[in-house]
């Protein structure tokens, strides 16, 4: 089982239902939030695409975030999932350095926070809060390992980059072009 998402750029509208969502179902403090848009604009005109993307946590198969944390807070789960175990985490931010999507926050209680796929939601059958509320169903979740899920049905179809695959990270967010 290796959970990921795919972002149709051609369907976000960037209205950020999205972000008030994942901000609703988590509790996440005013001023914060696990995930965002982001607008590129490419070219020069008359020739100018924009893109537009929902990004979060991008749940690396080779996280430096998790290799770089001092108390094991930071962490891989079934699924490929990188949670931070709050109660063990110190604050010291090196995981927020290390991630080269900047996907982390400093949450105000003192621990490091950031988007969790909404697991406390996918342990019990349903789609994360930002998939389900996406008004254009440019968000795609599921299993990469079955065929069958909407997220591998997506990828099959479609041509898809990640972000910063420099890095090395072996990111687990696909945006579908």
């Amino acid at each position: 089982m290796r959970y990921a998402m795919a972002v149709d750029t051609r369907k976000c509208v960037g209205c950020s239902d999205c972000v008030v969502a994942c901000q609703t179902e988590n509790n996440v403090p005013i001023g914060f939030c696990r995930d965002w848009i982001t607008e590129t604009v490419d070219g020069t005109y008359p020739n100018v695409e924009i893109e537009l993307r929902s990004e979060r946590c991008n749940h690396c198969d080779n996280s430096p975030c998790v290799r770089c944390c001092p108390t094991g807070a930071s962490h891989i789960v079934e699924g490929g999932v990188v949670l931070v175990t709050h109660d063990e985490c110190i604050g010291c931010g090196a995981c927020i350095q290390s991630c080269p999507y900047d996907a982390r926050y400093s949450h105000p209680d003192g621990y490091v926070d950031k988007c969790t796929f909404c697991m406390h939601r996918v342990e019990k059958g349903q789609k994360p809060a930002c998939v389900d509320v996406c008004p254009t169903k440019c968000l795609y979740f599921g299993d990469l390992d079955d065929p069958n899920s909407d997220v591998s049905n997506a990828l099959r179809n479609r041509k898809y980059k990640v972000l910063a695959p420099e890095a090395g990270t072996k990111p687990q967010i696909y945006f579908l072009t």
